[in-house]
């Protein structure tokens, strides 16, 4: 019989663990927020509006134990455009490649129809699933008990509270979901923290900015497009990118009064690019009006270039 050896750098006497976990929940639930604290760095953008995720994002965690893969998912909610639709399909085939599901819950609001939906939605997943009562730090902690009778009746592994803006309770769900991830080899290169290309993460980047400074409908109907990237000499990247709008009265507010509004998303966004590339950035912004991209397959090919494919 074969002995193998011990992987290198594993941890001694326990075995190798690979696999991924799927965050799923309703829109603003604090997906995003808990898979950035739990890599260490930023991968997903975050923003207080509801629906800032629209693709399966993948963050890569590896550590002496194995590899953890997490899917950051958009919100699941009732879809009104083709887009929005394909936003609820990406977490349906997140929760079905999953080896262990989070559901995470915001308990800082009131049990509903769409918590009472996501447990039906959940019901015929086939990987171990936990509950994770999220922003704990909003709340009086007498009204986490009630929360916690609910989900104890729905069969779940695990109901953790937490609060991923705190960092409260995430040690405890780590090693929670070490226990959960099956043995095997890692998925990705352990020297990876995610598998998606610069130009969509830096498109990300620029949403945010955009996401931060507006309100109402407009983040709703907003995509980047990035439409030329150039390496140019003295450590200078050149990328001239396109903010679409639904409207023209939505590119009169994205402009703003002297073109102030157009100057400050550039000037946070270039800031931030320049952190996350780690050199100088000349950012070119342009506002177009694209009427209704949200149903142009086309557009939403281009926005959709987020791989999430896992050899297994």
């Amino acid at each position: 019989m074969r002995v193998e050896e011990p992987r290198e750098g594993a941890v001694p006497g326990e075995p190798y663990r690979a696999g991924c976990v799927a965050l799923v929940g309703r829109p603003n639930a604090g997906k995003s927020t808990l898979m950035n604290l739990l890599l260490r760095e930023k991968v997903a953008i975050v923003s207080d509006k509801p629906q800032t995720t629209r693709n399966r994002l993948v963050g890569i965690l590896s550590e002496l134990r194995g590899q953890m893969v997490f899917y950051d998912t958009p919100g699941v909610h009732r879809p009104k455009h083709r887009m929005n639709r394909r936003m609820v399909k990406a977490a349906q085939e997140a929760l079905n490649d999953a080896d262990a599901v989070c559901l995470l819950v915001d308990v800082s609001k009131h049990y509903g129809r769409g918590d009472a939906f996501m447990l039906e939605w959940l019901e015929n997943a086939e990987a171990p699933k936990i509950v994770l009562l999220n922003k704990i730090d909003l709340i009086d902690k007498r009204r986490l008990l009630p929360r916690i009778a609910i989900y104890a009746e729905h069969g779940f592994e695990e109901i953790v509270p937490i609060s991923a803006q705190q960092a409260d309770g995430t040690d405890r769900l780590l090693e929670i979901l070490w226990r959960l991830l099956p043995e095997g080899e890692p998925l990705y290169d352990p020297e990876l923290l995610t598998i998606h290309p610069e130009r969509f993460l830096v498109a990300e980047r620029i949403r945010e900015k955009v996401l931060e400074r507006t309100r109402d409908e407009l983040p709703f109907s907003v995509a980047v497009t990035i439409d030329a990237w150039e390496q140019r000499a003295g450590d200078l990247v050149a990328i001239h990118a396109s903010i679409l709008a639904e409207r023209t009265s939505q590119k009169k507010i994205l402009l703003g009064a002297g073109g102030r509004q157009i100057k400050a998303i550039g000037i946070a966004a270039r800031r931030d690019l320049e952190d996350f590339l780690e050199q100088r950035v000349f950012l070119d912004l342009t506002v177009r009006v694209a009427r209704e991209w949200r149903e142009n397959t086309r557009i939403l090919s281009q926005l959709d270039r987020a791989p999430f494919d896992i050899a297994r």
